[in-house]
């Protein structure tokens, strides 16, 4: 769904983390519904009920960590955690640094937010969060594109001036919206961005990849993926699943 991360490789990766007593999952905290943190302080929304239950099919102990965006990749490949679970679009220019499990959650739709429905997206910059997929289209489709490192600035932009709107996940800006009461609207125009979204992984752990990748097939096998997509606390019942396509080969 998000974001385009460009990353150098780096040498010394750490051992294959399957062999590991507890594999990390790294993920951002900071994108409702995909991931944020909850009062109690602990991670939470749709990839960390999504994580638990695969690292229960895998027969995995896993445990959460919080890590900023624009330095996911870096900190994956220096071994501070083991996968990324973060709305982490498959793109080829990812794939180049690191692997990828086989997607969870199908290519979703970009939304542009802003201050009013008639405005003209060339007539002032664009925000978006730093190296994501949104940002990347912005400035290759004539627009000027301005980015930062949170989510939350992307928005708060829009608010004070600096943008005329903010490209993103659809599924991220919805509620803002709705939330907004009228101060913020969806535009009608949106943009099919990115290869659907997959757990991000070292090169080098071909087994854990291979295990999570079974654990995500049973999901999609039994339903079990596409009815948690769908819980009206994640995408809602709208939302794009997996459906029949899923199921090829189950």
């Amino acid at each position: 769904m998000k974001k385009l991360l460009l990353a150098t490789a780096l040498a010394g990766l750490a051992s294959t983390a399957f062999a590991q007593d507890v594999v990390r999952l790294g993920t951002e905290g900071a994108y409702p519904p995909y991931n944020f943190i909850n009062d109690a302080g602990e991670v939470a929304g749709f990839e960390r009920e999504f994580g638990d239950e695969l690292c229960k099919r895998a027969g995995l102990t896993c445990e959460w960590t919080t890590n900023e965006w624009d330095s996911i990749i870096p900190n994956l490949q220096s071994g501070n955690y083991d996968v990324i679970i973060a709305g982490m679009s498959i793109t080829d220019e990812r794939e180049e640094v690191i692997d990828f499990s086989q997607g969870y959650l199908p290519p979703a739709s970009s939304a542009y937010l802003a201050l009013s429905a008639d405005v003209d997206l060339k007539s002032g910059p664009v925000s978006a969060q730093t190296s994501t997929i949104q940002a990347a289209f912005v400035a290759a489709n004539g627009m000027t594109v301005v980015e930062f490192a949170t989510p939350e600035e992307t928005v708060a932009a829009v608010k004070n001036g600096e943008a005329v709107a903010v490209l993103a996940d659809k599924d991220y800006l919805a509620p803002i919206a709705a939330e907004s009461n009228g101060e913020l609207v969806l535009l009608a125009q949106e943009e099919s961005i990115g290869g659907g979204v997959g757990l991000g992984l070292r090169d080098s752990d071909d087994e854990l990849r291979g295990k999570f990748d079974a654990a995500i097939k049973s999901m999609k096998c039994d339903g079990t993926l596409d009815a948690m997509i769908t819980k009206p606390e994640y995408f809602g019942p709208e939302a794009k699943t997996w459906g029949e396509a899923g199921k090829e080969g189950c």
